[in-house]
């Protein structure tokens, strides 16, 4: 048996994918070339956009797909697929190509965010992982994105490995925060393999191991002088919390001529507490000392907080950013879009349904941003078809593809294809740049966006449209099915 070590990725599959690729193979479908869309229907938390995460471990993944003799075994065990399928599998590697939507970027319902261009049996294999990684740090993302908003401008920090679902949960969860805009996290594992800034000081353990709660914050102090945060709600904030806190770092610290210190709260009325314990440290001489806040906070929680005074410097979320546990699925899905013919025509491809809003968007296809000149400031989407481009020296009318009534023309704009080539031909082509890189980046596109679409709570809704082009071919496709 595999342990987790030695667990070979390729294997985290639907058993489906596997069925599927022996049929295809049996049926001599194995070379065909086929195109699929990853896209996402509904903004978590109803909100205006969500954030794009997750690319850099697709791209790990992507890179190691292989079966060794031990999956080979296994399979052979299932008593369902043919012996030629399982020799293809063994020598089997990714050849196809990939574009992405680069990590940061904010992104929005039914546009592709990876898109998929490879032969059937490698295209269907690669389905369950690359929804699991860009699903998942999309949505924490996202969520770790409305909380550090929500802050206005204060130090959040990712605290929720303890309540993560599982390990990759925490570690991957603590990386797609930070993209989001946390300055560090708790989880020291990230900081090793991805650079996420860790950090911590105390819990009340180390408090209550000492024979008072003085002795416990001067003793840190003396280990810990220039990252002196001290935990003060083991027993009453303000009666000892905060007071011995003030007589330690008067003690150890003063004669340092040491300044940067911290108190943190876990518990209680936060608003009122930080608001006394800032007169408490302001009035003894020191106004630099930090104030940090964590218990169960998320973006709303923040904002009431804010609203209300508190005098809080740093905050620390666990649970409800590490789960999103306000709606803790990202609901993207991998859809075939086109075929190619052996002539190497494209052929789109349409699922439909009674549900519309599972009706899915065929073809090949582009994804501009489109940019005013004059503000800086995201408009719209624009989805076109594989071969067309945007003249900005040309008017560019949109409608909405929902409400066909709905047109708008832009003049003085740039369009931006969002999308990047990250595979061509099973090789990489995509640099990947450093995680700081994507924070920095996150965050300037996030300003690109009207504060209406940035909204909690009844968010303007921005525009993924379709070109006239890619709404004919769709519209046929449809009458086509009836």
């Amino acid at each position: 048996m595999h342990t987790e070590e030695k667990l070979n990725m390729t294997m985290l599959c639907d058993f489906y994918e596997l069925t599927m690729g022996n049929g295809y193979f049996q049926a001599g479908y194995q070379d065909r070339i086929t195109y699929f869309d990853v896209f996402f229907r509904d903004v978590p938390d109803r909100g205006g956009f969500a954030i794009c995460a997750g690319l850099d471990q697709l791209i790990d993944y992507i890179e190691n797909l292989h079966f060794d003799e031990a999956d080979i075994a296994y399979l052979r065990s299932k008593g369902i697929f043919s012996e030629d399928f399982l020799a293809y599998l063994r020598d089997f590697r990714f050849t196809g190509d990939i574009w992405a939507i680069p990590e940061g970027t904010p992104i929005f319902p039914r546009e592709p965010v990876v898109t998929v261009r490879a032969p059937a049996i490698e295209a269907q294999l690669i389905e369950t992982f690359t929804l699991l990684t860009i699903n998942h740090q999309s949505l924490i993302a996202t969520k770790a994105n409305r909380i550090v908003r929500a802050a206005q401008g204060r130090t959040v920090l990712e605290f929720g490995s303890r309540r993560a679902q599982g390990t990759d949960g925490a570690i991957s969860g603590a990386r797609a925060a930070y993209i989001g805009g946390c300055k560090g996290t708790a989880c020291t594992i990230s900081d090793q393999l991805y650079g996420v800034p860790a950090g911590g000081t105390m819990a009340h353990s180390w408090v209550q191991m000492f024979d008072s709660q003085y002795e416990a914050f001067k003793t840190y102090c003396q280990i810990y002088p220039t990252n002196a945060t001290l935990l003060v709600d083991t027993y009453s904030v303000l009666k000892s919390g905060v007071p011995d806190a003030i007589r330690a770092f008067n003690e150890v610290l003063k004669p340092l001529g040491i300044k940067k210190c911290g108190i943190r709260l876990d518990s209680g009325d936060m608003a009122y507490l930080t608001r006394e314990a800032r007169k408490m440290l302001d009035e003894a001489g020191w106004p630099e000392c930090q104030i940090s806040a964590s218990n169960s906070l998320d973006e709303y929680i923040i904002r009431d907080l804010i609203q209300q005074g508190a005098q809080i410097d740093l905050f620390g979320v666990g649970e409800r950013m590490i789960t999103a546990s306000s709606q803790p699925v990202f609901g993207g899905v991998y859809k075939l879009a086109a075929v190619e013919d052996a002539d190497g025509n494209i052929l789109p491809k349409i699922k439909v349904s009674e549900n519309v809003d599972k009706i899915t968007n065929p073809h090949f296809k582009k994804v501009y941003r489109i940019f005013d000149k004059t503000t800086g400031k995201a408009e719209a989407d624009y989805i076109t078809v594989y071969d067309e481009t945007v003249d900005e020296s040309q008017p560019l009318e949109l409608f909405d593809p929902r409400a066909t009534w709905k047109r708008k023309t832009y003049t003085n704009f740039t369009a931006r294809p969002l999308q990047v080539p990250v595979f061509q031909g099973g090789r990489l082509v995509y640099r990947q740049p450093a995680l700081q890189e994507i924070q920095k980046y996150c965050a300037e596109q996030v300003e690109t966006l009207w504060d209406e679409v940035k909204r909690f709570e009844n968010p303007h809704v921005f525009y993924v449209d379709l070109s006239q082009k890619l709404w004919d071919i769709k519209q046929e496709l449809l009458r086509k099915s009836r």
